[in-house]
């Protein structure tokens, strides 16, 4: 039996719903989130204190059961008062569209595509020396029905620009023309689409949606590093597109020569065509960006001593200099007074710790790895040996401790694993040092040996 709500209460529950949602969005990365969650909905409360919650689909139910129930059971009992368990059914009448998708272009395939950020255009990339070949070879494969290069793969740090160009690239070849079928996705979701054609026994119509498309788009290419049978399925859909002389357009958080875990081949056809790397952008280029997103709102007023704090302290990536701005102009809006230099640095204090470090994962891998007397190339490796293992574990638990990035983006890092081997691994660390005194001093000087 589901309990009627009154209106106030309809009101309140879809406001903590969508808290939900955020909270599963920053806990799981965007690309997991869009991927399996962003379909979930409320189907009733049961006056037993049981939610029920819907999905569109037997596979996503089966995915989100096995590896996002405890965490969103956790948030409906924290949001929901009377909430003691949830359930996850499937509806399958419940669409699966977002605000995302339904401002994705034109005949997409819904069931391929991943929804395009529409603010992700050519005309809002602002490009500096540290990405203008990137900039360049991704204006040139948008403009041009004819292959220059094939594949154009993109690599760089998270943060960066590498997604930005990406989504730029397909929206100008859709304006351009709209007849050209352009699919863009993770390798995380193609490998999930794979899984899903063989599970129902229908990897004929999964490689005749990947062969026929005009452009195909792979982002985070190094989500498949040991995954054997969904390289062996890309490799071949790499050569029937390329044969046809259709487009290809890869990104990656490396070059493919220092991808570990991708088959020789797969990284020789990775190289063929332009290898473009996006750097961090330098302080000229973030005070560029900065002052292009407070022009393009035209109720917003930041002083110059800020934006010139900003550019110079948060050096990691664009991503989260943008997160900042944000933040500052929010707080603004919501106290109804200007931002001063000694409230944007409160206001920015987790920041700002952050940057003022100056480490990065990479930085973690090659201490942890020296420390441990292994190769670096072994963290991002598919090796699970104990020699290898722990020390990527506790690499993992240094990442999670020292950096901002989520435990998707951590695992990426890692040779494309996933956020629930990042959580495992953390967890572990977390329980030797209680019971081992030895590891614990290992941990204590590793800290010490990153906080110089």
């Amino acid at each position: 039996m589901y309990v009627q709500h009154q209106p106030k209460d309809e009101e309140r529950n879809t406001k903590h719903w969508e808290s939900i949602h955020n909270e599963l969005k920053n806990e799981f990365g965007i690309v997991a989130y869009k991927s399996w969650l962003i379909g979930l909905k409320i189907y009733g409360f049961k006056s037993n204190g049981e939610l029920c919650l819907s999905l569109p689909t037997e596979f996503l139910k089966d995915w989100v059961v096995n590896h996002y129930k405890k965490k969103i059971e956790k948030l409906c009992k924290q949001y929901f008062e009377n909430v003691k368990k949830i359930d996850i059914l499937v509806n399958k009448n419940s669409d699966f569209v977002s605000l995302d998708s339904l401002q994705s272009i034109d005949n997409f395939s819904a069931e391929s595509s991943s929804p395009l950020d529409p603010r992700f255009t050519f005309k809002n990339f602002v490009v500096g020396k540290s990405n203008e070949l990137a900039f360049a070879a991704a204006r040139r494969v948008s403009e041009n029905n004819l292959v220059s290069f094939n594949p154009l793969f993109l690599f760089g740090g998270v943060g960066l620009g590498k997604t930005h160009l990406m989504h730029a690239i397909a929206w100008d070849i859709k304006e351009r023309d709209p007849k050209r079928k352009v699919v863009y996705l993770s390798a995380e979701k193609f490998m999930y689409e794979f899984v899903k054609s063989l599970r129902y026994r229908d990897t004929m119509s999964f490689k005749e949606k990947f062969r026929s498309v005009d452009v195909l788009m792979i982002d985070d290419i190094q989500f498949i590093a040991g995954k054997e049978s969904t390289q062996e399925e890309f490799f071949h859909t790499f050569n029937s597109l390329v044969g046809q002389s259709k487009q290809i357009i890869i990104s990656g958080d490396r070059a493919p020569s220092d991808l570990d875990g991708l088959e020789e081949r797969l990284r020789s056809r990775l190289s063929f065509g332009l290898v473009g790397e996006v750097h961090k952008a330098d302080y000229e280029l973030r005070l560029s960006i900065l002052h292009t997103k407070i022009e393009a709102r035209k109720d917003v007023v930041v002083d110059d001593e800020i934006i010139q704090f900003l550019a110079k302290k948060i050096s990691s990536n664009v991503r989260e200099l943008e997160g900042a701005l944000r933040r500052l102009v929010a707080h603004s809006e919501l106290v109804n007074r200007p931002i001063n230099l000694e409230v944007a640095k409160q206001l920015l204090h987790d920041l700002l710790k952050v940057n003022d470090r100056k480490v990065s994962v990479e930085d973690i891998q090659k201490k942890v790895a020296e420390y441990f007397n292994i190769r670096y190339n072994d963290m991002i490796s598919v090796r699970r040996s104990r020699i290898v293992a722990r020390p990527r574990q506790v690499a993992m638990y240094l990442s999670k401790t020292f950096t901002p990035k989520s435990l998707p983006e951590i695992g990426r890092m890692f040779g494309g694993r996933d956020h629930t081997t990042v959580m495992h691994a953390i967890k572990k660390v977390q329980e030797l040092c209680k019971y081992d005194p030895s590891f614990a001093e290992h941990i204590k000087v590793l800290k010490k040996t990153l906080e110089l």
